[in-house]
């Protein structure tokens, strides 16, 4: 049985933020803390004092952890960036609201001794007897994972233990990880009330400045007495908080948060599950029932349309059976469609399936077919602007040494460049058929007869628009706005280029609607683009007729195209890895920098680069923890620092065997596109769904049977009994 948490995070805008720049604006961006560890930084947002992200994370946990913290900076270039404030929420918050957490929260001030961090191994007793006077025994033994206070990257800390007006102190110089090893004794006072604490404080020395906090844990006596004994790694805690003379003139952000907690049973439990939802998309299912996928389709709400899309999609992925699915949902869809214009348009169960199975089967198409177009526009940082009531003339420049450009040269020029990152862009499509996943293309082989066989059209238009409302108008064009959310740049566009992505992104959408005339009407300023657009359709149809005849090709090559392995995991980029100095040879720098690739079964590295990836260091540990997440020999604790001078400079121990002064952190891992395929765990999820909606299935199954002359309720209740077998699943 697995436990874990999964935490859904958006992080959406913020505003009224305070002036850190000269410019009398910010350059705002946010780190979010799973407890002390960050794991996520969003975009800088420049030159606003109203930022808007609108960046989605889904982050896997251990149960146990405490609360998730938003930190606002201000990015500077040349020197350190200024803290603006930060919103803390516990996990007890979360857990209390099930349905999730959003709206306004104030950012608060940063107070040093609020933010602490670490533990610290101790062993409390209390000693004597009978007559011999009783002694309160406190042994420390160690710390880890202390805050670094020092220009040197580590602290001096020093622990301070007190009891009824007794205080002890020992220190250990330059180390996050100290180990003391000393033990402080104390006359028990058996006057003391239930008041009587004993407490343990860790500090920072400084032989100049004042010593810093790093944190404190506080025990009460009388427990103690009743105990005899305590210990264990204990979280540091900060100090008693202060009141801050800015709260509220901080700014704010709106969040949206929800957190859920998972038990995944063994596979056989969702046999049952798994076995009806695969009939139900097969030639086993009973005919005369109605379908199954049609009474989740019918009761799901659209609050968790996206969510349940996602699960069914990855579980029948896992089962080889997501073309049916899909096919099942088409046949669902346009039996309720009376006018072909509104086809797919609105965010269905059908919609939003197909919009998940893209983003699992399609991303890494995606990324080789924007790739190149997406790098040359965030490269170029050209001007561009069609609407003349937006176009600004200092942002275009001069035309030359002595002339200002005008307002009808910027409009051709931007004419002129969109035609040639539009044409770039549909060059690159066409081509694609070679190399699109032959499980896409089957299953727009499967769309494009569906819509056919429903709605026969002379002008074979309708079919087309089927087609492409999916892949250009929820995957191809939202991917161009917004390249960051697809994992395409690391960072989002700057005003400038966000403008030229957006107005390429309505000429692919009216390509994609393939109707002209109706963005013209809206905005006319478009009109310029026309001719190219007229044959972009024209290329387009060209495109997805030979993108849905794919799979009755003989060639060999094509035949034997694999689609997208949703199962593999890969994670490549430059890393720098320590040298073990060699006495004979100096070094320059104990640093060699290598490029790494981590899949799921291999982790190799070359002195070259041969392809083109950048991650950041908390991709990269996410990516090793999901790498070893199964494997048994994972060492619990290491060195974090480097073993130099017959001694480690973490904790300075001067056995080099010794097995290690921090613990190993597996926990927190990011959900990326990329990442296995646990069919357990979507099992569960659809599990959870059903039930909350059982009752409502029961009422559309009996009025579905009414409707076609089923009287008989015992007959009724016995099918949907079966029907419902997976409730056979008992999950405690």
């Amino acid at each position: 049985m697995a436990k874990r948490s999964t935490l859904f995070i958006r992080i959406v805008e913020g505003k009224n933020l305070p002036i850190k720049d000269i410019t009398g604006s910010s350059d705002p961006y946010c780190i979010v803390k799973i407890d002390n560890e960050a794991i996520i930084r969003t975009a800088t947002i420049w030159k606003t004092l109203s930022p808007f992200w609108g960046e989605e994370y889904t982050v896997h946990l251990p149960p146990y952890f405490r609360t998730v913290s938003f930190y606002v900076l201000d990015e500077d270039s040349l020197s350190r960036d200024d803290v603006i404030g930060k919103v803390s929420i516990s996990k007890e918050l979360l857990t209390v609201k099930p349905q999730g957490v959003d709206g306004w929260m104030n950012l608060t001030e940063i107070d040093p001794d609020e933010e602490v961090q670490g533990e610290i191994h101790l062993q409390i007793s209390v000693l004597g007897d009978g007559d011999i006077p009783r002694k309160l025994c406190c042994q420390v033994l160690e710390a880890r994972d202390l805050a670094k206070k020092d220009r040197n990257g580590a602290s001096d800390p020093f622990v301070r233990v007190r009891y009824n007006g007794k205080t002890y102190e020992s220190v250990v110089k330059k180390s996050c990880y100290p180990r003391w090893n000393e033990s402080f004794e104390f006359e028990l006072d058996e006057t003391l009330s239930d008041t009587g604490l004993l407490s343990v404080e860790v500090w920072d020395w400084d032989l100049v400045s004042r010593n810093d906090f790093l944190g404190k844990v506080l025990f009460n006596i009388n427990k103690l007495q009743s105990a005899q004994q305590e210990e264990g790694w204990f979280r540091l805690g900060p100090d008693k908080s202060k009141h801050s003379e800015y709260e509220g003139t901080l700014g704010s952000l709106r969040l949206q948060l929800r957190l859920r907690d998972e038990v995944v049973l063994p596979s056989s439990h969702y046999k049952p599950l798994t076995e009806l939802l695969s009939q139900s998309v097969g030639s086993q299912l009973n005919g005369n029932w109605p379908d199954f996928i049609m009474l989740i389709d019918e009761t799901t709400t659209a609050e968790s349309r996206q969510e349940v899309a996602n699960n069914l999609v990855k579980l029948f992925l896992g089962q080889g059976l997501v073309k049916e699915f899909l096919d099942v949902l088409f046949k669902l869809e346009l039996e309720k469609t009376t006018e072909p214009n509104t086809l797919f348009r609105s965010n269905s169960l059908a919609s939003k399936s197909m919009e998940s199975f893209l983003k699992v089967a399609g991303m890494q198409y995606l990324h080789r077919l924007l790739g190149a177009i997406i790098n040359r526009i965030f490269e170029e940082k050209k001007y561009v602007e069609l609407d003349p009531s937006k176009v600004e003339l200092k942002e275009a420049g001069c035309a030359g040494l002595h002339r200002q450009q005008t307002e009808s040269d910027i409009i051709q020029q931007s004419s002129s460049l969109l035609q040639s990152y539009l044409s770039e862009l549909l060059t690159s499509i066409l081509q694609s058929a070679s190399y699109c996943p032959l499980l896409i293309c089957q299953v727009f082989h499967q769309l494009y007869l569906r819509v056919q066989e429903r709605f026969p059209d002379p002008e074979y238009r309708v079919k087309f628009i089927a087609v492409t409302s999916f892949l250009c108008l929820r995957f191809i064009s939202p991917a161009i706005m917004s390249p960051k959310l697809f994992h395409l740049r690391e960072k989002h566009a700057d005003a400038r280029t966000s403008r030229t992505l957006l107005l390429l992104a309505k000429a692919v959408q009216t390509i994609g609607n393939m109707d002209t005339l109706a963005c013209c009407s809206k905005e006319p300023w478009m009109v310029c683009l026309q001719p190219a657009i007229q044959q972009g359709i024209t290329q387009l149809k060209d495109f997805i007729t030979k993108l849905v005849s794919c799979h009755e090709s003989e060639d060999l090559e094509l035949q034997t195209r694999m689609s997208l392995q949703c199962g593999t995991m890969e994670k490549e980029g430059f890393l720098f890895l320590h040298r073990t100095k060699d006495k004979c040879m100096p070094m320059t720098s104990p640093f060699k920098k290598y490029y790494v690739t981590l899949s799921k079964d291999t982790l190799s590295y070359s002195r070259t680069q041969h392809s083109k990836s950048v991650n950041e260091l908390n991709h990269w540990l996410s990516a090793l923890r999901k790498a070893c997440s199964h494997n048994t020999n994972t060492m619990s604790c290491y060195h974090p620092g480097i073993y130099k001078a017959d001694r480690w400079s973490c904790c300075h121990q001067k056995e080099k065997s010794d097995s290690g002064c921090d613990k190993t952190r597996h926990g927190v891992t990011l959900q990326e596109w990329y990442d296995p395929l646990d069919p357990d765990l979507e099992a569960q999820l659809i599990y959870q769904h059903l039930r909350s909606v059982q009752q409502a299935m029961r009422d559309k199954y009996y009025m579905l049977r009414e409707q076609q002359g089923v009287k008989e309720a015992d007959s009724v209740r016995g099918e949907f009994s079966s029907l419902l077998s997976f409730c056979t699943v008992i999950v405690n």
